[in-house]
């Protein structure tokens, strides 16, 4: 049960973050988004990657990680980068955003399929989902977006991994492919993870706090 429990828990901490430090510019996301994005590559590369190369002829797999990593990039077209962290909605903006909707529910939803009885990734899904729920939050809250508008884009938004998990262990159909979306899902968390990593220093300059955060993620991935 904890596997459907995590990911709405995630976007709820996520909301209670955004909701307790929107008036603190000492809460430093970055550190978080940093140990999230070390924590889900790590993960992905313990825990799916292995599976999926066993499973899949290794050109195939390799071939539709890239697939994966082509669908996060269209995807980011609309959402402008949400699911590493960019968040662009302009304050005065009363039209809901369609477009960051859709595009994160798609990801939210596909992110799903990757969580098994027999993988931890629920986990890597739950750190990473903590940190770009706060953020969409914030962003939400300081818009001129009706609460009823920000309540049903987050409850959406938290229900859809929770639905692809259901689906992919449950439909026949969908588990069949199962290493195939699998795969796809490699590609989508390869881009978002070492996004984040790439643009966690600001200027590119070296930061131990960020260093260690990052280490600290793949130790504990390691562990679980």
């Amino acid at each position: 049960m904890y596997k459907f429990i995590f990911p709405i828990l995630a976007v709820i901490i996520g909301f209670i973050l955004a909701t307790i430090t929107k008036n603190q510019k000492s809460f430093n996301i970055k550190l978080l988004l940093s140990f999230s994005g070390s924590f889900l590559l790590a993960l992905t590369l313990f825990e799916l990657l292995p599976e999926v190369y066993e499973h899949l002829d290794t050109k195939l797999a390799g071939l539709i990680i890239m697939c994966g990593i082509m669908l996060q990039l269209v995807l980011e077209l609309f959402s402008k980068g949400a699911e590493h962290g960019h968040v662009h909605i302009h304050k005065h903006e009363t039209a809901f955003p369609w477009s960051l909707f859709i595009s994160l529910c798609i990801h939210s939803f596909l992110e799903g399929f990757s969580i098994h009885d027999h993988n931890d990734m629920v986990y890597g899904i739950l750190v990473h989902k903590v940190p770009i729920a706060t953020l969409i939050t914030m962003f939400l809250m300081q818009s001129h977006y009706s609460k009823t508008q920000i309540a049903g884009f987050l409850l959406v938004f938290a229900f859809m991994t929770p639905l692809g998990t259901f689906i992919g262990n449950t439909w026949e159909a969908v588990t069949a492919y199962s290493q195939i979306i699998n795969a796809i899902v490699i590609g989508i968390f390869f881009h978002i993870s070492t996004t984040i990593l790439f643009e966690s220093a600001e200027g590119h300059k070296f930061n131990l706090s960020k260093f260690i955060s990052i280490v600290v993620g793949v130790g504990i991935a390691y562990l679980i």
